[in-house]
């Protein structure tokens, strides 16, 4: 069953990942069988998914943090939700975050 994202929500990295910053990329290692996608064993974030990342803590709902993007920088509300419900549904869907309680 796949689960939509959820901007009340509050997600965080999994336990089934490595993160690490190289050369000034986000790189996310899975560590499990079924992790990610067997044709890209390594994801990369660029820097609008770097953003985001940063303030993935497992602690802020994700409205929290689309005002935060919000108020650094200077795009459309629109684009931001776009932005970060697109990229969080690929990684929920990768399994490389999961929902916090």
């Amino acid at each position: 069953m796949t689960h939509t994202i959820d901007l009340g929500r509050i997600y965080g990295p999994s336990e089934d990942v490595v993160v690490r910053e190289i050369e000034g990329e986000i790189v996310i290692v899975p560590l499990a069988a079924g992790i990610g996608d067997l044709e890209d064993e390594l994801f990369t974030l660029n820097e609008t998914g770097r953003a985001i990342w940063s303030r993935l803590d497992g602690r802020r709902p994700l409205d929290a943090i689309v005002r935060e993007l919000l108020a650094e920088y200077d795009v459309p509300e629109s684009v931001v939700r776009e932005d970060v419900v697109g990229l969080l549904q690929e990684l929920l869907d990768r399994r490389m975050i999961v929902e916090k309680s």
